[in-house]
Parts: structure tokens; C-alpha cells; sequence
């Protein structure tokens, strides 16, 4: 039997990949070396967070399934950020790490045109470039009209701990020998990466009055747009702050050079993520630090597991004893699971073109931490981007490609595919120059359409969609056609809310310009019977409508450079006096437009101004 798409790993990236292309229509197959490990999460037992709640946001706004299987599973939720303005906002929930991956492992099962089936896939069938299938370990062949591969950290995975180093996954499963030698064969270029993870801790081993308790947000929230809160808020299990101590440092400085990092294996290839990097770095690098934030979570409700966030290491088990109870709280802490490091190979991603299909190979996806990336979210939104691509691909459509303007997704691909990774890419809104126009709050409004386009949303959640759009300028046309004037009452409420009074009249949507001003001030003077979600959207537009529209004029700017399209067959080695540098990025990455190009490091202002005059002169031939 031939599929039409095959996804190898069933991890995040996995996940979505293969619910997009079965939903889309495709005869999907799902090969992952242990069908009870899909969808698990080895490190933290969180989902969302800084840039990655909006991600979230993003795939649920597209049709994925992240989203709504978080909203189902989470034991705590909270929006960060949100005494800072709406633009950095996101979402962060713990989520139950034995319930999230059974939960989506029963919506995979459950899907149409979609096959699960364990096993291990050592070698990819490639002829004249292009991908006709995978290899088994045991030799069975199994013919694809697409692959999308999504390993994870299972391509010659390594445990790192102290002078030690096993093959093996993060639950000790037997990774991948040979795919990534197949890769290398077939022309990629592999680089090794690391990251790492820390203990798990006994929860009635804590002493919790020596810690600060951490609680969810009182106000219900959802990722997904097409749910309602179904949560008691009172009910949220809670997490706990510590830090490291003197002590805490003292024994990591004295030990060192058993770290597998710092002289215990001589060994080590793999760059660690430098936005989350293990408690040894952290010592090391901000060496003036007294003390560096750990938070205790919960990881279950089913086990007695707390995961000490902020404390990765590669140190001996010995020694790691001596760090946890050197932590107020854990003095008499027992340690469940030993914290360790995990090395691995990717590919280089400037080998792949923004639809996440590699330039090698035709037909071959990658997604995930096989492109360099870190984190449940960015792979599970790469994973969603290969897929939705892949089917679309299949059924001769134009694919989607998001651009840096449109969401965190786009800011993402474009990072990996035009700049490369040295170590594990972690989103981070500081990455994106848009960010005003990519919160937390309108995913819905940026990407819905494309989701109802390639067919992952329906009819029904378009039409919401639709009605939403024209609530909001309801709301906003009353605001501007409906005015106050400096009656008594209305500038002894003003007063009551420290606003200035008025001399002039004034709309209500001036009005909300102010500072001091919400929508519930609005509704002293006009009733709004909309949903909070729509009065939420026309106040944020009133009161950045400024800023807004800045960004949007810079967007377009940029969008413009994205239309000056460089051909594909373009042979830079014939445009003269280009910098060596720039000629020899400009033919690895390849940039299909001049705003890519771009955004190449080490390729200038001046050269691009060169590589626009060759191509003019192109057009005139």
C-alpha cells in the first residue's frame, strides 16, 4: 500500500503534522517508536509561555490541536505578563503530562485516513531527488507520495550524565542509529545539539513554608478560541518559588569539571540552548548572581513528581543530591528521576525552504527539533506548517507560507530558514519587529481565514469568525457616533475616576484614548451588550491605533521587498562585486525575495543594492 503522506515521530511536531494532512484528506500513516510515548513531554510539564502561548493561540487559530488538548489537560493556567501592555502577553498553563499525551493519543486514533504503527524507520527511499518512502529497521519498505520527518531529539540520541554517556532516549528507548547518517548521505549537512532537563522531586518531601506559593489567575482563560473556560479557578494546583543559594553555587563551582558540560565527557559536539541553559552555565556566566529563581511544579495529578524548573544538569547523581538539598525547601527532598543532558543530531536548517519541504529532496518535510528548534510549541507549529504544506502540495495548490507579519510561526520559519541556528531556537517575542501586530488576542483574526482556506477550519468557526469581524466594527462605529458632553454628572463621574474633566464634548472613543480610561468606564455611558473577546479587540485598537498603524506601514514596506521575487535557478557567482561573505550566504540560503535576502547575516545594504541592479538588468532581456 502506498500513503500519501508519511510522518516519521510521533513528538508534538508529529502530532499536528499528521492530524493536519489526514484532516486535509490525505491517506496519512504515523510511524513513531512507541505509540504510548506520542505526544509525551520529557521535560517540563508546561505548554505555552513567553511568545509560545501566543504560538498556541496561532496553531489553534490554523486548525491545530495543541490548543484545545492543553485546555482539556491543564491543572494550572495564567496569563504572564499582563500588568505589561498586549503585545508581550501569553498564556502558561501546567499541564498534566500523563493525561495531555493519552488525551491526544486518543484523537489520533480516532482520526480519519489516519494509520498508527510502532516502529523504527532507519533509512528513506530518495530517487532522482525525490522521496518515494522510508526504510524500516527491519528492512520493510513502506512507499509515501510525502515524508515529513519529525525525530525530535531520537537521532543518535545520547544521555549525558557526569563522565557517562548512553544511546538512548529520554526514557531510556532506543533511538534512532541511521537515519541521520542517511541524511548526511543524501547531501545535508547534520550538526549535534544539546539540551537538557532537570529532577523530579518528590512532593511530600518539600518543605513548603520555606518556599513562595505561586497560584493561577483568577480569571478563567482557554487556548483554544473554540472553547469556554470549563475549570474551576479555585481549584488550580498551585507552584512553588525557591532559589539557589551560596551553597548551592559553591558546590557546583567546586564540582565542575564532572559535569558532562565542563570536563566530564571530553567528548561532546552539541551546542546547548543559550535562553535555557543548564544550572552550570548559569553559574558560570553570571558569575555575580547571588541567586537564580527555581520553580517547584507540579506534573500530574496522578503522581507525586515536582519538577524543579530552572535547575537542568549534567551532573553526577551524587552530586546533584548535594544541590537539591542545598535549595530551601528541598533539604530533605527526594529525588524520583535524576536530571540529565541529551545530545543529539539535526539538520541544518537553511536546507529547508520556508514551506518546510528541504531543497534536497522533493517531497521530504522536516519539523521540529530535527530543524534546530527547542520547545513543545515550536515544534508543534512546524509540524502543523509541514503538514498543511505537504497536502497542499500534493493536491497542487499554492502552499501557505506565513509571513513574519502574520505571526509568530512566519517569524520563526523565516529565522531557521534564512539565518540558521548555532544552538536550540527558542521563540522569544524580542525575535519578532511585529509583535504589536501578533498578540496573544487576535491569532484568531490573523490566521483563522488561512486555516478556513486549506481546510482545517469549518464552515461553523469561519462563520464566528465572520461575525466577530463585524461586532468589533460595530462596536467601534458606536464609539465613534455616540459623544458626552461636560454635563455635571458627567464630570463628577470623571472626577469619581481621576480623569480630567471635560470643557468640550467629546466621543466615546476619544474618550478611551485615555490612559486612565477602560471599557467598563465607556459602559457608565453607553451600554455594550457584546462578549468581553469583542469589547477587548475595540479597545485595543482604539487605544494603539497609533502604534498599530505604524507597524502596519512597516509591515507593508517590508511586504513590498517580499514581492521583488530572485529566481530560483539564479547563479550568484555571475554578479560581480558582491562581498565574498554575502555571495557565499546568498548560495546557501537561496532567498526566494529580496526582504529574505535581506535578513541574511553578512550580507549588506550595499550588496543587496548590486543584487537588485543584476536582476533589473535580467528583466529588461
Amino acid at each position: 500500500m502506498k500513503y500519501d503522506c508519511i510522518v516519521v515521530g510521533g513528538g508534538h511536531a508529529g502530532c499536528e503534522a499528521s492530524l493536519a494532512t489526514s484532516r486535509m484528506g490525505l491517506n496519512t500513516l504515523l510511524i513513531t517508536g512507541n505509540i504510548n510515548n506520542i505526544a509525551d513531554m520529557p521535560c517540563n510539564p508546561s505548554i505555552g509561555g513567553s511568545a509560545k502561548g501566543i504560538v498556541v493561540r496561532e496553531i489553534d487559530a490554523l486548525g491545530g490541536e495543541m490548543g484545545k488538548n492543553a485546555d482539556k489537560t491543564q491543572i494550572q493556567i495564567k496569563m504572564l505578563n499582563h500588568k505589561k501592555g498586549p503585545a508581550v502577553q501569553a498564556l502558561r498553563a501546567q499541564a498534566d503530562n500523563i493525561v495531555y499525551p493519552k488525551q491526544m493519543q486518543e484523537t489520533l486514533k480516532q482520526q480519519k485516513n489516519l494509520t498508527l504503527q510502532e516502529a523504527m524507520v532507519e533509512d528513506l527511499l530518495v530517487d532522482n531527488h525525490v522521496v518515494q518512502g522510508v526504510v524500516l529497521e527491519n528492512g520493510t519498505k513502506i512507499y509515501g507520495t510525502s515524508v515529513i520527518l519529525t525525530t525530535g531529539t531520537y537521532l543518535k540520541a545520547d544521555i549525558l550524565v557526569g563522565d557517562t554517556r548512553h544511546r538512548e532516549g529520554p526514557h531510556g528507548e532506543k533511538p534512532s542509529q541511521h537515519l541521520s547518517d542517511c541524511l548526511k548521505r543524501l547531501g545535508f549537512q547534520i550538526i549535534r545539539l544539546k539540551t537538557g532537563t532537570p529532577q523530579r522531586i518528590d512532593k511530600n518531601s518539600i518543605h513548603y513554608e520555606k518556599t513562595k506559593r505561586e497560584d493561577g489567575d483568577m480569571i478563567p482563560h482557554t487556548f483554544s478560541f473554540d472553547n469556554t473556560p470549563s475549570y474551576d479557578v479555585n481549584n488550580q494546583i498551585p507552584c512553588y518559588l525557591t532559589y539557589t543559594t551560596e551553597t548551592t553555587h559553591k558546590i557546583i563551582r567546586d564540582n565542575l569539571s564532572k559535569s558532562s558540560m565542563y570536563g566530564g565527557l571530553d567528548d561532546i559536539k552539541g551546542i546547548g540552548p543559550r535562553y535555557c541553559p543548564s544550572i552550570e552555565d548559569k553559574i558560570v556566566r553570571f558569575a555575580d548572581k547571588e541567586r537564580h529563581q527555581l520553580f517547584l511544579e507540579p506534573t500530574s495529578l496522578q503522581s507525586n513528581e515536582i519538577y524543579v524548573q530552572g535547575f537542568s544538569t549534567s551532573m553526577p547523581h551524587d552530586i546533584q543530591e548535594k544541590m537539591v538539598h542545598s535549595i530551601p525547601g528541598l533539604e530533605d527532598a527526594k529525588i524520583l528521576k535524576y536530571a540529565y543532558a541529551i545530545e543529539y543530531d539535526s539538520i541544518y536548517p537553511t536546507q529547508i525552504k520556508q514551506t518546510l519541504e528541504t531543497k534536497l529532496v522533493e517531497n521530504l518535510y522536516t519539523a521540529g527539533q530535527i530543524n534546530g528548534t527547542s520547545g513543545y510549541e515550536e515544534a508543534a507549529c512546524q509540524g502543523l506548517i509541514a503538514g498543511i504544506n505537504a497536502a497542499l502540495k500534493i493536491k497542487g495548490k499554492e502552499p501557505l507560507i506565513l509571513k513574519r507579519s502574520d505571526a509568530y510561526i512566519g517569524v520563526l520559519i523565516d529565522d531557521l530558514v534564512t539565518k540558521g541556528v548555532r544552538d536550540p531556537y527558542r521563540l522569544l517575542t524580542s525575535r519578532a519587529e511585529y509583535r504589536l501586530l501578533l498578540r496573544h488576542d487576535n491569532a484568531d483574526l490573523r490566521l483563522r481565514e488561512y486555516g478556513y482556506q486549506v481546510g482545517l477550519i469549518s464552515e461553523e468557526q469561519h462563520q464566528h469568525l465572520v461575525t466577530k469581524r463585524e461586532k468589533i466594527k460595530e462596536v467601534l462605529n458606536l464609539l465613534k457616533n455616540n459623544k458626552i458632553t461636560p454635563t455635571k454628572d458627567v464630570n463628577e463621574y470623571l472626577k469619581q475616576i481621576s480623569s480630567a474633566q471635560l470643557k468640550d464634548g467629546i466621543t466615546l472613543y476619544d474618550l478611551l484614548k485615555r490612559p486612565e480610561i477602560n471599557m467598563s468606564h465607556i459602559m457608565h455611558f453607553l451600554s455594550l451588550p457584546y462578549d468581553k473577546s469583542i469589547l477587548e479587540q475595540a479597545e485595543i485598537h482604539i487605544k494603539y491605533e497609533g502604534y498599530i498603524k505604524k507597524a502596519e506601514k512597516e509591515a507593508e514596506k517590508m511586504e513590498r521587498l517580499e514581492e521583488k521575487k530572485i529566481p530560483d535557478n539564479i547563479d550568484y557567482n555571475q554578479i560581480k562585486n558582491i562581498a565574498s561573505e554575502a555571495r557565499q550566504k546568498l548560495q546557501e540560503v537561496r532567498p526566494t525575495s529580496i526582504g529574505q535576502a535581506l535578513r541574511i547575516s553578512g550580507v549588506n545594504p550595499a550588496d543587496i543594492s548590486i543584487l537588485m541592479v543584476y536582476l533589473k538588468k535580467g528583466e529588461k532581456k
